[in-house]
C-alpha cells in the first residue's frame, strides 16, 4: 500500500513557509515564485498555520484590505489537519474529501518533513491504478 513517506521521497521533502507575521503579499509573492497554491505558516521551527491563495482571496480580495499592511497570521488557517509519513494515501484522500482541504502538512514526531497536495495525492492514485491495470492486461495476455 502507498504511504505518505513513498510520495515524499519521490517528490522531496522542500518546505516553504512564511513566519506569521510576514505581510501577505510576501506569501502571495513566494507561491507565485514557487508556482504552489498554499504555504506553511511557521514560528520558531514550529508549525503554526497553513495560507493559501483561497485563504487570499477571502481574507484579502472579498475585504478589501491590503495585501501590504495584513499579516499571515490574519488570514491564515490555523485548524490543520496533518499527517505522518506512515499513512496511506487513501486515508490522505479521504481527509481532503471529508474535510474540505487541499494541503496537508506531514508530521514526524512534531517535526514537519514535508506538505502533500491534493493534487500529489490524484497524481499517486491515478499511477497506482494504471500500474495495476497493466498488471492486470499482462496476466490476462498471459
Amino acid at each position: 500500500m502507498l504511504q505518505v513517506k513513498h510520495l515524499l521521497d519521490d517528490k522531496g521533502h522542500e518546505i516553504l513557509a512564511i513566519a506569521p507575521g510576514s505581510p501577505v503579499i510576501d506569501a502571495i509573492k513566494s507561491m507565485a515564485e514557487h508556482r504552489i497554491g498554499a504555504l506553511l505558516v511557521m514560528e520558531g521551527g514550529e508549525l503554526v498555520g497553513i495560507i493559501s491563495e483561497r485563504d487570499y482571496a477571502r481574507g484579502i480580495v472579498l475585504k478589501g484590505r491590503s495585501s501590504a499592511t495584513t499579516l499571515v497570521s490574519d488570514i491564515m488557517g490555523s485548524g490543520m489537519i496533518t499527517v505522518g509519513p506512515d499513512d496511506s494515501i487513501d486515508h490522505c484522500m479521504r481527509l481532503c474529501t471529508n474535510e474540505r482541504v487541499r494541503y496537508l502538512p506531514v508530521l514526524d514526531k512534531g517535526k514537519v518533513v514535508g506538505v502533500l497536495s491534493l493534487g500529489d495525492l490524484v497524481k499517486a492514485v491515478i499511477s497506482q491504478q494504471s500500474e495495476q491495470i497493466e498488471q492486470l492486461q499482462r496476466y490476462i495476455a498471459g
